[in-house]
C-alpha cells in the first residue's frame, strides 16, 4: 500500500518550557503560573503558599505573540 501524500506543510516543534508555564483556559484566555513555586517554601507563610496556586492572565500583546510562536498548538481553535 503506498504512503499518503503530504499536504506540504511542516510540523512545528513546541517549546516545552513555554508549554509547561502557560495554559489556555476554556474561554481562550492565556494564563501563567506564579514564580517561586518550586523550592524554599518551608519558610514562607501558609497564606503565601496558598496564593501560589493562582493563575494570572497574560496581559501584554507582545508576550502573547511570542508564546503563540513558541507553542503553536497550545492555543484554542488552531
Amino acid at each position: 500500500m503506498p504512503r499518503k501524500k503530504t499536504a506540504g506543510k511542516y510540523k512545528l516543534k513546541t517549546h516545552k518550557a513555554t508549554a509547561k508555564r502557560f495554559r489556555v483556559t476554556g474561554s481562550g484566555k492565556l494564563v501563567r503560573t506564579k514564580i517561586g513555586k518550586s523550592h524554599l517554601r518551608r519558610q514562607k507563610s501558609q497564606r503565601t503558599k496558598y496564593l501560589f496556586d493562582e493563575m494570572l492572565p497574560v496581559k501584554g500583546r507582545g508576550i502573547k505573540k511570542t508564546i503563540k510562536r513558541l507553542a503553536p498548538y497550545m492555543s484554542k481553535n488552531s
